[in-house]
């Protein structure tokens, strides 16, 4: 019999291999200061393209204000219990309301946070006799709900709607054998492409199979859409999606989630999230700064305004000067590169101690090996001087990658980081 940690002494994983040239700098990295476009990054100030706080709310002082007058009131601990024991208020009802009509949705329900969350009600929509069929390129949350399924799953390629079909015919075949339903998955933004979801494509294939759509829109929702209610309004779906789901974690700049949908459906889900049921209530001071976060988006369209400025402007001056962003048609702004991660470790290293430029760098497995994705995220904190600074700095790094400076540097770099 072997040890169950011998696994782990051998193989510390695709990343886990790279902890002692990366860890701190390129992963686990520590910015400081009030979360802004500009920040502090082992001392030094940065403009900070990494944090998702889409409508700057996180240090708005309106938001300040109220979250440091709920902890106040309440504390950190008000309600204890889970909401089914002790811990339910009448603000979690009144922030579930108008969450549910700011969405277009008959009902919503609170969760505590949004990876948990997806994982439990995934789990709970289906049943082993169900069949599952999801976008290739969804989020860990979504796969890892995924996982807990008894019964069988399909993948369709990514934003492939001839895929979804044809996918969609094996899952109904399926389900005639097994007496069960079909629930497809989709994002209303995926995180690391920036692209939508093609959900008026997707619902569009309801006129031809039975299944009920379930949408993670953490990104959209906020940012996309008239009003801000995501991608299911930006696409005009929003009423043909059966279960939607979105995150504080980004434009309300907070902790926390929902689902939303018809009450019966929602009613259900109340009652068989175990991720809820066995799990303490959402803070008091959490769901008053949500109530105030989403009073703010839905007053102050300015906010969103200011965003697409900052990401028109980015995206176009990135497009202008030959860089490739990919297909986004979001706030989300890939920039690909060919390089190695050696290369790329170089490049990030000279963007950030030469040009104070902070954004998030994906390396092979999460894309392709030969592929270096840097990943911005602008916010409505952003000004038009940040974006003018960073285009300069991408245009200097482009030419250094291609020249081979960082390919002469990668090796001496990766020495000198594992002293």
């Amino acid at each position: 019999m072997k040890d169950l940690f011998e696994k782990i002494y051998k193989d510390k994983g695709p990343l886990g291999k790279w902890a002692s040239q990366a860890e701190g700098y390129f992963v686990f990295p520590k910015l400081e200061g009030e979360i802004s476009n500009r920040m502090k990054f082992q001392g030094k100030d940065v403009i900070t393209w990494s944090i998702n706080d889409y409508l700057g709310l996180a240090n708005h002082p309106e938001v300040r204000k109220v979250d440091a007058q709920a902890a106040a009131d309440y504390g950190s601990a008000y309600p204890m219990g889970a909401r089914m024991m002790s811990g339910h208020t009448d603000l979690h009802e009144q922030l579930q309301d108008e969450l549910a009509e700011f969405v277009s949705k008959e009902s919503a329900y609170l969760l505590n946070f949004g990876y948990q969350g997806m994982v439990s009600t995934i789990d709970a929509l289906v049943s082993k006799d169900d069949i599952i069929v999801y976008d290739v390129d969804a989020h860990a949350c979504i796969i890892d709900g995924v996982r807990l399924h008894m019964g069988k799953r399909f993948t369709y390629k990514h934003n492939d709607v001839a895929s979804l079909e044809k996918n969609l015919e094996r899952a109904t075949k399926m389900a005639e054998q097994t007496g069960g339903g079909i629930l497809v998955i989709s994002e209303g933004v995926f995180g690391m492409r920036g692209e939508q979801g093609r959900l008026k494509e997707i619902v569009e294939l309801k006129k031809k199979f039975n299944f009920r759509l379930f949408v993670d829109d953490a990104h959209g929702f906020g940012t996309l859409g008239a009003t801000g209610a995501g991608a299911g309004e930006e696409q005009g779906v929003q009423n043909d999606i059966d279960v939607y789901f979105a995150t504080f974690a980004k434009s309300l700049a907070s902790t926390g989630a929902f689902i939303a949908g018809d009450k019966e459906i929602v009613d259900y889900l109340k009652y068989n999230l175990r991720s809820q049921m066995f799990a303490k209530s959402l803070q008091m001071q959490l769901v008053v700064g949500a109530l105030k976060r989403l009073d703010m988006l839905r007053t102050m369209p300015e906010l969103k305004a200011k965003l697409w400025e900052n990401v028109d402007a980015l995206q176009s001056g990135l497009k202008e000067r030959g860089f490739d962003i990919g297909t986004t048609q979001s706030c989300v702004t890939p920039v690909y590169l060919k390089g190695s991660i050696p290369e790329a470790m170089a490049l990030v290293r000279d963007l950030r101690e030469n040009y104070g430029i902070f954004c998030s760098i994906v390396v092979y497995p999460v894309i392709p090996k030969g592929l270096i994705l840097l990943r911005l995220i602008p916010t409505a904190t952003h000004t038009l001087e940040d974006v003018a600074e960073t285009l300069a700095a991408f245009e200097a790094i482009r030419d250094r990658l291609v020249n081979g400076t960082y390919k002469r540097l990668s090796a001496a770099l990766i020495a000198t980081m594992g002293e």
